[in-house]
């Protein structure tokens, strides 16, 4: 699978990006407070929803001692956003731009109209 349908796939779960969002409110959590903050969930299964997002580079782990803390990693977020959502909204968003160019230009022809003598 390429990266960015890892990054996708990851994503794609309610309880990954909510590991996210708990990692980007504090980063550099270990298991034990991940786990507290997911108390309807094993510790098994928030194992399991961390390595989906290492594979996918959205988390990265690094060892204090004993102690492994997790990190969010927004790069490969970026790099989606830039590859995908980037090249669909810019066509949009340029079709927004000259619908409202054209109505600034229908308006002055209105208004140009309206002050002409009859």
């Amino acid at each position: 699978m390429d990266k960015g349908g890892e990054v996708f796939r990851a994503l794609a779960d309610p309880t990954r990006r909510a590991l996210l969002d708990s990692l980007f409110s504090r980063d550099g959590q270990t298991l034990h407070e991940l786990c507290e903050r997911f108390p309807e969930m094993t510790r098994f299964g928030v194992m399991k929803h961390l390595s989906v997002l290492a594979e996918a580079n959205l988390v990265v782990t690094a060892r204090q001692g004993r102690t492994k803390r997790h990190y969010l990693n927004p790069v490969p977020i970026e790099q989606v956003a830039n590859r995908w959502i980037s090249k669909y909204a810019a066509r949009f968003t340029s079709a927004l731009v000259a619908l409202d160019e054209q109505g600034v230009a229908d308006q002055e022809t209105e208004t140009s109209r309206k002050a002409e003598p009859a």
